[in-house]
């Protein structure tokens, strides 16, 4: 590939208001970081540290070292809110004080067996499938 080779690719960037897709033309030898600057995303998003914030080609992250090939779609993305862990483990606590789950296992709570539903245990099935009761 000769040195002024260019490429075709875009950078994404979203907000929960406002979402963006640039597409540009770069240098064959690009790299993640050279695109983000020459797109102009930073200008329109004043948030954006380009040095903390995680980037990624295509859902996969990625270094901004890295050299771009034609139709990669750079993300930028943001920092998450809350760790899902954290939340996952909440919501856990939160259904077991509220008797949606087992408090020992964490799985579903078992529905109460009603008294209608009770089978005696002091019968015994009979044996052989004689309909009547010779005694």
């Amino acid at each position: 590939m000769a040195k002024h080779d260019r490429i075709s690719i875009e950078v994404a960037y979203a907000m929960p208001e406002k979402q963006s897709l640039i597409a540009l033309s770069v240098v064959a030898d690009s790299t993640v970081k050279n695109a983000i600057l020459q797109s102009g995303i930073l200008d329109i998003y004043s948030d954006i540290d380009i040095d903390k914030s995680a980037v990624g080609i295509w859902n996969r992250v990625c270094k901004l070292e890295d050299k771009l090939n034609h139709g990669d779609r750079i993300e930028i993305y943001r920092p998450l809110i809350a760790d899902p862990k954290e939340v996952r483990k909440r919501r856990a606590e939160k259904a077991k004080l509220e008797g949606r789950a087992n408090k020992v296992t964490g799985g579903r709570a078992q529905k109460p067996v009603s008294k209608k539903e009770e089978k005696p245990t002091d019968e015994v099935p009979k044996q052989g499938g004689d309909a009547t009761n010779n005694d």
